[in-house]
């Protein structure tokens, strides 16, 4: 949903998030090749997440955006559980759908 917004096509959307799946960040800029390291380590191991690694995000976002990429990260995987949880779509429609 939030590639659409940022004015991603479908195409696009479905390469960025291939890649995004397969692990291949190399294409994407060093300050989101940490983002995206750090929401997977939260994801499958957040009691390993250390200062180092926040400290990684204040270095490349500074510490107003290395917040908003620790509290996107927290919020996404809370929402996803939940939802997975009670078995709830977390919309009803694409909003972005023609």
């Amino acid at each position: 949903m939030l590639l659409a917004v940022a004015g991603l096509d479908d195409k696009a959307i479905q390469e960025r998030t291939r890649k995004l799946a397969e692990g291949d960040w190399s294409g994407f800029p060093p300050a989101q090749r940490a983002a995206f390291a750090y929401a997977r380590k939260m994801s499958r191991e957040p009691w390993a997440v250390t200062n180092e690694d926040v400290a990684t995000l204040k270095r490349d976002f500074g510490p107003e955006r290395a917040l908003d990429v620790i509290w996107w990260a927290c919020r996404c995987h809370y929402m996803t559980r939940v939802a997975d949880a009670f078995q709830l779509p977390l919309e009803r429609e694409n909003v972005f759908a023609p």
